[in-house]
């Protein structure tokens, strides 16, 4: 598998760069792609913020087998949960699935790409089969409507186990 990194026009090449780098690190067969708008169809007007299940089939549509795309935006994205039709989110990935998106727009300004990266990396294990992880300071814990991304360091031993058996190598430098 390659891990594609399509960032969107809006999104700073900069993060781009800190968040493949750091991708790079726990699985090394990535492809940054060039910038691309975001799809109109995706844009929820009403609330201003873009519909992530939207961009995600759109980047869907683009990925080839053997393939995982992930979308890198700063707009502000959402999904529907339960009763809520346009929950606001920081990422979205379906499991398994051959893509998904990652916002930095509800992220911490000062720690952004760290941020950034560690909700690409969480929603890229969802397209692998992960669930959301009980252990608190796995990258696969769930954000439960918060930014607990500070308290996260790396995928615990079992979703680790998981993705190994899945050929990741974690090429750690």
């Amino acid at each position: 598998m390659i891990i594609l990194v399509q960032p969107f026009k809006d999104l700073n090449p900069e993060s781009v760069k800190f968040v493949t780098n750091e991708i790079k690190k726990i699985y090394p067969k990535i492809k940054v792609l060039e910038p691309l708008d975001l799809p109109k169809n995706a844009y929820y007007n009403d609330r201003r913020r873009y519909k992530a299940d939207s961009i995600i089939k759109f980047l869907s549509e683009k990925t080839k087998e053997g393939f995982v795309t992930i979308g890198l935006t700063s707009k502000d994205i959402s999904t529907t949960k339960g009763k809520v039709s346009d929950f606001g989110i920081m990422g979205l990935g379906y499991r398994p699935g051959k893509a998904c998106v990652a916002s930095n727009f509800r992220l911490n300004k000062e720690k952004n790409d760290e941020q950034l990266f560690k909700i690409a990396i969480h929603e890229i294990g969802h397209t692998q089969g992960l669930k959301h992880c009980p252990e608190k300071k796995c990258f696969m814990r769930s954000a439960e409507g918060k930014n607990p991304t500070d308290e996260e360091i790396d995928f615990c031993p079992k979703c680790k186990t998981f993705l190994k058996n899945k050929n990741w190598k974690f090429n750690l430098i």
